[in-house]
């Protein structure tokens, strides 16, 4: 939970045009990090991009969020 809001804070800390998270080493995705990813993606309409993780993959496929554009799987 901390490290989500840590994560947000600081991409929204800077402006940016374009957002990349990776997320390729993580193996704990709850559902602050849902939230951020989510508030994220409002924000950085078609410029956020999200490398997931399996494990990350995964809790957003159960959340219904599989199929968003920001979504990129490997």
């Amino acid at each position: 939970m901390a490290t989500a809001d840590a994560m947000l804070q600081t991409v929204l800390r800077e402006p940016a045009a374009r957002v990349t998270l990776d997320l390729r080493a993580v193996t704990f995705f709850d559902s602050a990090a849902i939230h951020a990813v989510v508030r994220l993606a409002g924000r950085y309409p078609g410029a956020l991009t999200v490398l997931p993780s399996r494990q990350v993959s995964r809790v957003l496929e159960i959340a219904g969020l599989g199929t968003q554009p920001w979504l990129h799987p490997a």
